[in-house]
């Protein structure tokens, strides 16, 4: 299977990274925003075509599929572009940065019947699978889910450190994670949800802290917290309390409430989400069936966001 990559920053290589791990899939083409920086990265990667015209990456003979790994503004766009090329598309979380955009991508989706997946790599990190299981399974019942997302962003830079072209957002990027998660380990929508922002960065227009709460038709309740703000450890971490447990997952690492790490080498065949993601993007082209994560059932999550900026919008 051939993939084109469209984009050429952190996360374009830690696709290009995953995909060097699994068998008969290669990035055969790479779309990157910066002539300079794709050249840079197809020649250090060995990937044999470069450009900056997504048509023009589109067009290039055996490309299966496509890997969106682009700025937020970005992705309906080209999201669109691609199923309209006759490619399946994988796009980086999130798909849009609105609900109307989102649902545009679905409607594509099912016009063309092309495979539409969202990265939604919690789904896929080994420490949430394994949570997810126990509560299929009825050995754990979530009663809260405590996450901190936390980064110092003052500056428009990326993870990498990198001034970025374009603004991140809390809600529409950062807070999709966390809302999908808990309606996916809850198994359905959230019946209630609410947020509350703090000042807009004079620059960069964006709200740099942000505590979001929702609650499942379970009893369940989700409690997140978001800064661009914070000077300390940087990233998101989940604390899963349940009536049979207390579980905190650091990305692909899972420990219990007392730190104790759990061995999660039995949950899937590798222990990358981002990796675990790829595959089954893959498999479901592969199988043709709708992928786990598709488009269609993460615009559950784009509702919510939805949501919580419209009772956002009606405090200020």
């Amino acid at each position: 299977m051939k993939i084109c990559l469209v984009g050429e920053g952190a996360f374009a290589n830690k696709h290009i990274d995953a995909i060097a791990r699994i068998e008969d899939v290669e990035v055969a083409v790479i779309c990157g925003g910066v002539a300079e920086t794709t050249e840079a990265v197809a020649n250090a990667r060995g990937i044999p075509f470069y450009t900056t015209d997504l048509a023009e990456a589109l067009n290039q003979p055996g490309v299966d599929a496509v890997i969106l790994a682009t700025p937020t503004g970005l992705h309906a766009t080209q999201a669109i572009q691609v199923m309209r090329s006759g490619k399946h598309v994988l796009i980086e979380i999130p798909m849009a940065d609105n609900l109307a955009d989102a649902q545009k991508i679905v409607e594509v989706q099912q016009e063309t019947g092309l495979v539409a997946m969202v990265d939604h790599v919690r789904r896929f990190n080994p420490s949430h699978q394994w949570i997810h299981n126990k509560i299929k399974s009825g050995e754990l019942q979530l009663q809260q889910l405590d996450v901190q997302t936390y980064f110092f962003r003052r500056e428009n830079i990326n993870v990498l450190g990198q001034p970025r072209s374009w603004t991140d957002h809390l809600l529409w990027h950062h807070a999709c994670h966390t809302v999908d998660l808990f309606q996916y380990q809850t198994g359905g929508p959230a019946a209630q949800a609410f947020a509350m922002q703090g000042p807009n960065h004079p620059d960069m227009g964006i709200a740099m802290d942000m505590c979001i709460g929702m609650k499942a038709s379970t009893g369940a309740i989700c409690t997140l917290s978001l800064s661009f703000n914070n000077k300390g450890p940087l990233g998101t971490y989940f604390r899963y309390i349940c009536d049979n447990g207390t579980y905190i997952a650091r990305y692909d690492d899972l420990f219990d409430g007392n730190d104790n790490p759990i061995d999660l080498s039995q949950v899937d065949v590798a222990m990358d989400g981002v990796e675990l993601a790829d595959r089954e993007f893959f498999a479901a082209i592969a199988q043709g069936r709708e992928p786990n994560s598709s488009v269609q059932q993460c615009l559950e999550a784009m509702k919510t966001l939805d949501r919580l900026e419209q009772s956002m919008i009606s405090q200020a």
